[in-house]
């Protein structure tokens, strides 16, 4: 039995050679360029399924690894604002601690209220145009005192605080959540009550505090230094523990990280190109394509219509 050979047949053989052979090259060549096996699920058909479970992962964990960054920036402001409101109440401690011991009260009241400004402004403290201890009402100033006369002009201390009772929780991973939200009358009203106390008194029948400290301002002076040691400390716990927050937020970012980095990896098995394996792939279909085209030629000039002329 004889073979028919025809120029067409073997036209057509050495043609679809060279197409394969540069399909080859193609593939081998994007893979090398992207480090990847291919560029869509469809290439991945066995570990499709895997693969979008682990992208679906993978984009979840973005999600509060962005969230806890800005959890963590909020809390290193508000941690700013409770050191300024606990700075005021030591600042006042000091300033009655100083008068006692030189027996002048010349610039007390003027110290004090000083003091109070700086207060109101810690408790008035923004993060990103919010306001951190308003609760809900993030658009509001909660602390509305700014001066020791303000206190002492009829209305309760309760009327200058205007948060809500709303405290801020925070989900930072699938099965954490923490409280940062601290409300301004927790956070003041015991401040705002000892400043009023102050106030009154100097108002009072042995006020003002001028010149030359009197009995009667001394033994009132001296019972206030506890007060103020008091709020000192519980604006210090409340600190404190918005530390403790930030040390958990911390914690679980690190988590998540470490999380991240494994997914990733997981995810880089299936979807990452042996690039060693690519270069060697493209190598060879290369000098596959050399050689079809290097046979093409070759049928060219072995052609019958060549013989003929």
């Amino acid at each position: 039995m004889v073979t028919r050979v025809s120029t067409t047949g073997n036209y057509s053989s050495v043609l679809a050679n060279l197409m394969a052979a540069q399909q080859r090259q193609i593939a081998a060549g994007d893979q090398l360029a992207t480090q990847k096996k291919g560029s869509d699920l469809k290439d991945y058909a066995k570990d499709a399924e895997l693969l979008t479970a682990m992208r679906s992962i993978k984009t979840r964990i973005e999600v509060y690894q962005e969230q806890n960054g800005l959890i963590a920036d909020k809390l290193v402001t508000q941690d700013a604002a409770l050191n300024r409101v606990a700075d005021a109440a030591l600042g006042t401690r000091q300033a009655i601690a100083e008068a006692l011991a030189s027996g002048r009260v010349d610039t007390l009241v003027e110290d004090i209220q000083n003091q109070l400004r700086n207060a109101a402004e810690g408790m008035n403290a923004r993060y990103g145009g919010k306001y951190l201890f308003a609760g809900g009402q993030v658009d509001t100033r909660p602390v509305t005192a700014t001066s020791l006369a303000d206190l002492t002009a009829g209305p309760p201390i309760s009327s200058f605080f205007l948060n809500d009772n709303f405290k801020i929780t925070a989900k930072i991973d699938d099965s954490t959540n923490v409280a940062t939200g601290i409300l301004a009358k927790d956070l003041g009203t015991d401040m705002l009550t000892a400043f009023k106390t102050f106030q009154t008194f100097q108002q009072g029948g042995s006020g003002p505090f001028t010149g030359t400290m009197t009995a009667a301002q001394r033994t009132f002076l001296e019972g206030q230094l506890a007060t103020w040691d008091g709020i000192r400390e519980d604006i210090t716990n409340e600190a404190a523990r918005n530390g403790l927050v930030q040390r958990r937020v911390e914690s679980v970012k690190g988590d998540l990280q470490t999380r991240n980095n494994a997914i990733t990896g997981m995810m880089g098995d299936v979807t990452d190109a042996d690039m060693a394996m690519a270069a060697t792939q493209l190598q060879a279909a290369q000098l596959s394509v050399q050689a079809a085209a290097q046979v093409f030629i070759s049928l060219q000039n072995t052609s019958l219509i060549n013989i003929l002329k």
